[in-house]
């Protein structure tokens, strides 16, 4: 591989890093906002997707339940991404579409979060989790790119879009990382005040 194709892919991140900035900053702001509500409240933040956005739903259930930045008390996350006897139990028995819907009505409760991760926004499963979710009183913060595809048409004014302007699917989850780490710090900055060096 040539430098310069290197040179190509950091120089395109943090060309759409910018870019997105401007257009990202609010609705990342609202959903730290909303996640801060319910985690004050005694509720917490279910995650799913598929792929590289399951791994990031571990990622950001890992930075809650153990710490981001700063040493705080363990906060409720789960994503529904891990357990592989139930993801292969109800995908064997209801299909694939089927995985993360059924864990969010075992799981879900009026007043959590659903985070719902897709780079094209048109996962199955995602959209059976955030239905799923809708239908529990749950709030959405969904994490797409493009367009949004058929995920930002599910989309209520009281659920927060993030979708990052691109088509790459490699430049969307770089994206949606940035995004995470985010949410991570606004969390912890709602909840706990002040900067981690403070």
């Amino acid at each position: 591989m040539k430098n310069q194709r290197i040179l190509g892919h950091f120089n395109e991140s943090a060309e759409l890093k910018i870019k997105a900035s401007a257009v990202l900053a609010e609705p990342i702001a609202q959903a730290a906002e909303l996640m801060f509500a319910a985690l004050s409240h005694g509720n917490k933040i279910l995650a799913c997707g598929n792929g590289g956005s399951a791994a990031d739903c571990q990622h950001f259930a890992a930075e809650l339940v153990g710490r981001f930045e700063r040493e705080r008390l363990s906060l409720p996350a789960i994503a529904l991404t891990t357990d592989t006897s139930i993801l292969t139990a109800i995908g064997n028995d209801y299909g694939y579409r089927e995985i993360f819907s059924k864990q969010v009505q075992a799981f879900g409760q009026s007043g959590d979060i659903l985070l719902a991760i897709s780079t094209s926004g048109n996962s199955a499963n995602v959209i059976a989790a955030i239905e799923a979710a809708q239908e529990r009183e749950m709030r959405v913060v969904a994490l797409t790119g493009g367009g949004g595809g058929e995920i930002a048409k599910l989309l209520t004014e009281i659920d927060v879009h993030i979708c990052v302007p691109h088509d790459r699917t490699a430049r969307i989850q770089e994206v949606h990382l940035l995004a995470i780490h985010c949410l991570c710090d606004g969390i912890d900055v709602a909840l706990f005040g002040g900067d981690v060096n403070d």
